[in-house]
Parts: structure tokens; sequence; C-alpha cells
């Protein structure tokens, strides 16, 4: 499985500016003041050389009351569900006596820990560790985590500790063809959808919310196809989870979401949508999988209820719009039947290759008929394009001040190329670079169109001079 570093500390020592950068995102708030985080917030880290789960946590006081108590109960289960554990302090405080008996705490558990000094930024790196080499966790390791400094270095260094996974070890041995996640919240009916698309009870179902503990891989053929369905446990806002026994849904969860090539995200028509949908489905855009939507529990529902399910879609998951929905009912089996046709669908669209030629064309025609924005008095330049990975597809395009695009303008581009090469069920990702054309010289790469082209400009040119 994708190790699981969490980050533990007092509070204010920056804990959630690091899980923000490790993230590349904005899930956790931060501000200048201690206490803001209390329930843990899971992402996948970016930083480093292999993807990992980052568990941020609340800050450890020593008070066993109240909400503080609630928040030490939180950080004590990410901890128990750490591979690594990285113990942050601030340079600016020195150390005190609380990173003292947090240190103390943490050697208990017998985990890997790695000290980690942050707030390094205009201090001298040894002179703002010098500290805290009392503390007896080996060379604390100086960061910057609101510049970024150092925790690049510092995720080489865990990683390089923690052991290499590799993609058969991350489903198992035995399983084969495409992997389909099958993820959703609590008795959303996940489980009686593979029973279903099965033909038969394999898993076990029950009308009670976390009936499924933990990720399940069960291989299939239909039509001459090979499948593994991944049942995974019922993602639940944290706040409810409170059995020691669900601590580790999320992380499966989210260890079998990368796992796999396509998710298949189960609604609860019933229960309506709800923002722990909308947020489950911000961590599957995040890993970029190719994604089908089943809005189970269909059958039932008047036409007020659908409509009102429809509404709350397009309000709380339109950033979905990528994705093909399906209304079906698990349990009786209507409209389940075209789901494994989508799925081989969006795979094929995840995975397909995309020809330099065509993308650099289809570039040159977006910009003609909506030309970048001025950056600072000079027109941004875009000019040719490639592929750069699969599943999900990324289009490397290279220009001048290609880095200062516009958010607008990269979703423009974004949309224009999806509709244009019919890759819906994907997310899609672009990556800007400036400078020169990485295929200059490559004229046996051209096509004879460009050739011409090219020749046609160069004689053009030759008769101004």
């Amino acid at each position: 499985m994708l190790p699981v570093v969490t980050l533990v500390g007092r509070p204010n020592v920056g804990k959630s500016t690091l899980f923000n950068h490790l993230t590349r995102s904005r899930d956790a708030l931060v501000a200048d003041f201690p206490g803001l985080t209390r329930d843990r917030q899971y992402g996948i880290g970016r930083i480093g050389p292999r993807p990992y789960i980052v568990i941020d946590t609340g800050g450890l006081c020593g008070e066993a009351e109240g909400v503080n108590g609630l928040m030490e109960h939180q950080v004590a289960l990410a901890i128990a569900e750490a591979d690594h554990l990285v113990f942050l302090v601030d340079a600016r405080d020195g150390c005190v006596g609380a990173d003292l008996d947090i240190s103390a705490r943490l050697r208990r558990t017998g985990k890997p820990i790695t000290l980690a000094v942050n707030k390094t930024d205009h201090l001298d790196p040894a002179m703002a560790t010098a500290d805290f080499h009392s503390i007896g966790l080996g060379n604390p390791r100086p960061i910057a985590a609101t510049q970024g400094r150092g925790i690049k270095a510092l995720m080489d260094r865990i990683l390089e500790i923690l052991p290499e996974v590799d993609d058969e070890a991350l489903v198992g041995p035995g399983e084969a063809g495409i992997k389909v996640a099958v993820v959703g919240r609590p008795n959303a009916g996940k489980s009686t959808l593979i029973n279903r698309l099965l033909g038969e009870d394999r898993l076990v179902t029950f009308d009670q919310p976390g009936t499924t503990r933990d990720s399940i891989f069960v291989p299939f053929t239909r039509a001459g196809k090979d499948y593994t369905l991944i049942d995974t446990a019922g993602v639940r806002r944290r706040a409810r989870v409170r059995e020691a026994i669900e601590k580790f849904s999320i992380i499966k969860t989210l260890q079998a979401i990368e796992a796999c090539n396509v998710a298949i995200l189960v609604l609860d028509a019933r229960q309506g949508i709800g923002e722990h949908d909308a947020t489950l489905a911000g961590h599957l855009v995040e890993s970029g999988r190719a994604l089908v939507i089943a809005v189970n529990k269909w059958d039932g529902l008047d036409q007020e209820q659908r409509t009102a399910v429809r509404d709350a879609m397009s309000r709380k998951l339109s950033f979905l719009d990528f994705a093909a929905v399906h209304f079906i009912s698990a349990l009786h089996g209507s409209g389940v039947g075209l789901l494994l046709d989508d799925v081989d669908r969006v795979f094929a669209n995840a995975t397909r290759n995309l020809a330099t030629p065509a993308l650099t064309r289809l570039l040159e025609g977006l910009v003609q008929e909506h030309q970048p924005p001025l950056v600072n008095g000079r027109r941004i330049k875009l000019r040719y394009a490639h592929q750069g990975g699969r599943n999900p597809p990324i289009i490397v395009i290279h220009g001048n001040q290609a880095e200062d695009l516009p958010e607008t303008y990269r979703r423009y581009l974004i949309n224009r190329f999806r509709k244009a090469l019919e890759l819906d069920g994907t997310p899609l990702r672009l990556e800007l670079r400036s400078g020169t054309n990485p295929f200059e010289g490559r004229r046996n790469k051209l096509t004879p169109r460009q050739v011409r082209k090219r020749s046609r400009l160069k004689q053009f040119t030759a008769r101004k001079r």
C-alpha cells in the first residue's frame, strides 16, 4: 500500500502549511493562531520521488478534556495509521518543554521519526536547529513550509527509508485487466453493485453503514475482458469516524483510488448529495483517475426528488462535468449493465496515445480562435504541444511566458482539447513550459503538410529580405 506520513507537533508550528505544500493544495486551513486544525486531514503527497498519503493533525497540547481531548484522540489515530512520523517544531520558539513531552510520546510508538525544524526562513539553518539536538531524534532537518525550502530534501530522505512499493504490490498478486475501484460513502450500495456486476453474492451486504471494513479485490471476466473490482470501505465525515476498527477506512480507500485505473463513484440518491460526496469526488479528480458516476437507489424516487438530486449534482459536483452519469438500481439491476461499457470507454480515453502534430495543429487553431491575454504588456505565445503522460492524459504546451497563463485560459484550453479529442470520462492536465521548441531539428517527425508550410514560410521571409 502507499506509505502513510503523519505530521505531528505542538499547535501553530506549521503542520497545515506543510500539508498544503506536500499535497500542492489548499485543503488545510492556515492561520496564525493555534488550534485551527482539529480533525485529521488526508491528502496524496506530491513532493518527492513517489506518491504517499500525508495526514495533517491538530496540535498536541497535553489536555485530556473538552475539545482538546477530542483533538488528542484524533492525533492518536493518525499516529497509529502512520508508517513514518514527521515531528514538526518551531525554530523561532526554540526547544520547549512540550516538544520534549511529545518526543517521548512518539518514541514509545516504535515508529520511525524525522525531526523537522520549521520557520527557518531568514535564519541560519545551523543556528536554527542547534537547540533541537537535545531532543535526541537524530539530526534536525531545517525547512521553511511557507516558502517550500528544504521540503523536497525532507521527503526524499523519508521515502528513501520507507520500502518501495510498485504498482503490482498496490493491488496484490493475481489481479488482472482494468482495475476498477468502487467508492462512495457508507451504505451507498457499493458492495451490492459489485455483486450485481458479478452476478453472485460475492460480498457481504447489509443495510447498515460500515459493513465493509477493508478494500476487497475481486478479479472476474466479462465478454472475454479481464477486470479487477475493488470494493472499498465507505468514507464518512471524519467527525463520525469513532470506532477504532474504522480508523483505516479513509487510508485504504485513498490507496485503492491510487491503485485503480478507473473509479466508479457511487452516490446515494435517497440520501441526497452531501459535502462528503464532493470531498471524495475531489480526491478522485486529484488522483487523475478516469471516472464513471453511478447514482444508486434511483428506483422509487418521484419526479420532484429526481429533479432535486440532479440540481444538487449540478451545484456541488459541477467539477465532474467530464464524467458520464448513470442512474441505476444496484439492488434490482436497472442501468447497471451499461457501467462496464463506460469503464472500457473512459479507460481507453485515459490511456490513448495523442499524436504530436495533431496536438500542435489543434493548439494553433485554439490560439487563433481566442488569443492568450497580455502579461506585462507582452502577448503570451503558445507554440507547440505534445503528450506528456497517460491516465490521466497530460498535454505539455511550450511557448513564451507560458507559465503565466491565467487559470481561465487554462480551463478554456482543457475544455476545448477534451471536446476536440473526445476525451470524456477522464481528467485532462496541462503542463506549461517556456523555452525553445523541443522538437526543433526533428524534420523527419513533421507531417508533409508541415514541411511544405515551413518551406513556404522560409521562401516568403527570404523574399522580404
